[in-house]
Order: C-alpha cells, then structure tokens, then sequence
C-alpha cells in the first residue's frame, strides 16, 4: 500500500474515532451499565471484537460459544450483536420474540446488491414484506407449485444424468472424473428459469464438456458477489472502508450486480414480449404474472420489486441447493457403506431396469431423507441462517437485548451441540430413522419463526431427486481412492472449500434406461 493510501486511512481513522467517541460517550456508559448484557469475550478499542471474525465465521463463533456461553455479545466496529448458539435460547428468540427479532440489519453490501433493502430476504418487516412473501410463496413456493414444477426437476436431473453418461462412456475405463458442483448448480438454475421466467438454458450438444452459458454466466456472477454477502464481511462494519473504498469492495460488488441484472432484465423482457403479443399459455410463469399484476398495481409492483424478487429467487435457490448436494455426495463417498445403503433402497422401491426416480417415489425413500437430513444437520446451507436485528428491547437467556442489536442464531452450533446430539461431528444418517426427525431436537436449516426461508419445500423436492438421480444411475468412488477433504469454506453459504471431483460410471442396469430418456 503507498504512502498516500496510508495517509488516507490515518485521517479517515481519526474521523471514525471522533464519531464513535461523540455518539458512544457520556450517557452511553450509564446506559450500558443499567442492562445486563450477555457476556463478551475481551474486545480492543473502537474495532470490538473484528479482531476475532475469522474464516469459517460459524465455526469461529461456536469456539467462542464454547468459552463465553450459549448467548453471549460481541461489538462488531460500531455494530452490537448477540450470538445466539443453543436449542432453548433459539426457540426463545423465534417464539416469545419472534416479532421482535423479526427485523433484519442492514449493510452497505446487501444494500448494493439488494435493491436497498427491497428482496423479500433483507427487506423491514412490515407490509412490503408481508406482501412480498405472500407473492412468492403463492406464485413459485407453495406446495401445489413446486407439485407442479416436479416434472421440469425430474426432466433436469436427467438431462444431467444423460450427459455424464455419455461423458462415462468416452473415458477411460468408461468412469468419468466430474466436477459435480458445476452441474448441480445448472440443474438449479435450468429448473428456476423454466418455472419463473418460461425459458431454457440454451440447448447444446449431449455432451458432458461444459454447463450451458447461462449457467456459466450466472454462476460466476454468484461466485463473485456471495463473498461480500456473510456477516464475517469486515467492509459492513466499518465505515471509513465503504467511504474510501481502499480495497475496491464497492467497485467489484456493482461490477457483478450489474451483469446479474443484465442477465435478469433479459427474462422480464422477453416475458414482456410474451405478454404484449398474447404468447402465454394457461400456465403462467412468475415473472408473467407479476407483469400483469403491474398493471393493475403499478404502485406496488414496480420495476425494483420485481426485479429484486427475481433477483432474491435466483441467487438463493441456486447455490443453497446446489451446494447442499454437493455436500450429501461428499459425505456418501467417505462413508460408502451409507451410499450402498442409499442405492439399494432405491433399487428395491423403482426396480433396476424399467425406469428412473420419480417425485412419487420420494416419500417411500426413507433413508434417503435421512441422508438429506443429516447433510442439512452437519452443513446448513446458511450455517448463521440470515441475521436478525431487534426492534424492541428484549431478552434473550436472561440477558438484555437492546433496540437495534444483530441477533446471529447459529444452526452450526446448535446442529453439533452435544448435549442434543450423539456424535454430533459423525456421519450417522440413521440416527433419524423411526419416528420424529429430530425427536425434539432443533434442526433449523431453513430457519425458524415469521422470517424462515419460504422455499423450503422447492430446495428439498430438488435436492431429493437431484441426489436420487444420481445415486441410482452412477457408481461412484473418489479420486485415486484419496478421501474427500469436507474443509469449509466462510461466508454467507457454507461452501466447500474446494469444488466435489468424483470417479461416476453408469450402473450397467442404468444404461439402456438413460439412452431410452
């Protein structure tokens, strides 16, 4: 860094002192003092506890839950915020001040790339909210539609299926090295643009060489603004970052925003088209209904509101899906005995040579959900689900929690907690065999109370056949017989650390039937 940067950061740092100094000093010490505060582990001045937000953050954060307690409080630059890492204290969070907590912070990133605050994931709770959820449940996630968006999931997965087949049977030894992380995620895309938008990725050749372009296009848009999205993003929390931009966050962040919207704006447009020229069949797509909404509403669908709804479908439903299956494969490859297990039911419910899975045959694969559950249980899509703020003084085990507090629940840790859980680090899917799934434990992946994830229903119908498909066409085995590293990877999403490779080669049995599709 020059001399004229540092020069730069040394004057903005002296502002930033001024202004927490002017607007936490005097009466702020009495007020602290008459709360009783979870406690926090030792903080430097003025940063808080950023010294401590390190990579993967709920991982990070459960450490320190291990040392400070289940709910305990740490000062993020000028930011409060409460860690929340145990069943009671959750529930209590999402019962008793579910409305309370049902508020979300904001910050610079999401502001830039959610509409200010306009997706139905970072928008107030209020009215715009309500109305936003309304839309997208009734129009895309409620249980008849993903009912009806089944056969395009079915079709996709297959489709997928076909090309590594293909790609098996030009390789050596006819098993091919895949890369699944890449495929996953054009099946979740393929699947959202046909049910939202009436359109396909573009057709190519049946080859396993490459995903489509879109696909492509869209997933790196994904790859480069999911970074800056996490709360461990040490740019939200200080804001002489946001004000000078030394590392360019805000010029990288609006880069990719504006590609993804591009990439957006040609959906709405061509479904504008559709509409203008009377192209629409019985069935409308979201994005068509929402037009047509516009109409008769203008005032409370408007440009913004459809594109941030687009844009909060999208980015969510492809990579939370995508990646939850990549780590279900990863977690069958090292315990083998699981994946066999897995195959055979499979083998016995559908047969072995008259047809592929269908969403029929999902409520009869038992230990197949249990795979599902245990891969959401080990690794939550979004381990610290989407931070809650306080709108009202609350309290939380006892402890206050004053207006406008970040509220993290952190489902990592409550999902390893041992005392809810045996083995809590094991693979062990048979643990939900027999009666409830969780036999009251929590198991929160999707989140708990007014704000839970509405597309709870679509990801776990999508993930069940994606993983069914696979698991019933291929035999798999890892790459020089090496074991699968499960590192992770930080940020808002619990990636993998480096992208799922695997050996898949097409069960005999399977063969004919993939040709026949």
């Amino acid at each position: 860094m020059d001399k004229a940067c540092l020069a730069i950061l040394s004057i903005a740092f002296l502002f930033l002192l001024h202004y927490l100094f002017s607007r936490h000093g005097g009466g702020g010490a009495k007020a602290k003092g008459a709360l009783r505060l979870p406690p926090s582990p030792p903080g430097i001045p003025f940063l808080g506890h950023l010294h401590l937000v390190k990579a993967p953050f709920h991982s990070a954060l459960a450490s320190l839950a291990a040392r400070h307690g289940p709910v305990f409080s740490m000062r993020m630059g000028s930011r409060r915020a409460v860690v929340v890492s145990s069943p009671e204290h959750a529930r209590e969070c999402f019962t008793e001040h579910d409305v309370a907590l049902a508020n979300r912070p904001r910050f610079a990133s999401q502001q830039l790339v959610l509409f200010g605050g306009a997706a139905l994931t970072t928008s107030s709770y209020g009215p715009y909210w309500r109305n936003l959820r309304r839309v997208a449940a009734v129009q895309l996630l409620s249980a008849h539609r993903v009912a009806g968006m089944s056969h395009v999931i079915t079709a996709e997965a297959r489709a997928m299926a076909r090309r590594m087949c293909r790609a098996a049977g030009t390789a050596p030894g006819g098993a091919a090295r895949v890369q699944l992380k890449r495929r996953l995620f054009e099946v979740s895309l393929s699947v959202l643009m046909e049910t939202i938008a009436q359109t396909k990725t573009s057709s190519r050749a049946e080859t396993s060489a490459d995903i489509s372009p879109e696909a492509h296009e869209f997933k790196q848009i994904v790859d480069e603004v999911v970074p800056y999205l996490g709360t461990a993003n040490k740019w939200d929390y200080l804001p002489v970052l946001q004000r000078f931009d030394v590392f360019g966050v805000r010029k990288k962040i609006m880069a990719a925003v504006s590609r993804r919207d591009a990439f957006l704006q040609r959906l709405i447009d061509a479904e504008q088209r559709r509409l203008d020229e009377g192209d629409v069949g019985e069935k409308k797509s979201m994005i068509a209904v929402l037009l047509s909404l516009q109409k008769s509403e203008p005032e409370v669908y408007t440009d913004t509101m459809i594109m941030a709804l687009c844009a909060n479908l999208f980015g969510a439903g492809t990579e939370t899906t995508s990646t939850t299956t990549e780590w279900a494969m990863s977690l069958l490859l090292n315990h083998p005995e699981a994946l066999k297990k897995a195959q055979a039911e499979i083998d016995t419910a559908v047969g072995t040579t008259s047809r592929l899975i269908t969403p029929e045959d999902l409520p009869r694969l038992g230990y197949l959900q249990c795979v599902i559950n245990e891969t959401l249980r080990l690794y939550p899509a979004a381990p610290l689900l989407m931070p809650h703020e306080s709108s009202a003084d609350c309290k939380v085990g006892g402890y206050d929690v004053p207006r406008g507090t970040m509220v993290l629940v952190n489902a990592y840790a409550i999902h390893r907690d041992p005392a809810a859980w045996e083995d809590p680090a094991e693979f062990r899917p048979e643990r939900f065999e027999g009666g409830d799934a969780t036999d009251g434990r929590l198991l929160i992946p999707f989140g708990m109370g007014r704000r839970k994830c509405p597309g709870e229903t679509l990801a776990l119908r999508t993930i069940g056949l994606v993983l069914g498909t696979l698991i019933q066409c291929f035999d798999w085995d890892r790459v020089d017989g090496v074991e699968v590293d499960m590192a992770e990877r930080g940020g808002l999403t619990i990636a993998r650390a480096v992208p799922l490779e695997a050996m898949c080669r097409p069960r005999a049995h399977m063969r004919d039937v993939l040709r026949e599709i």
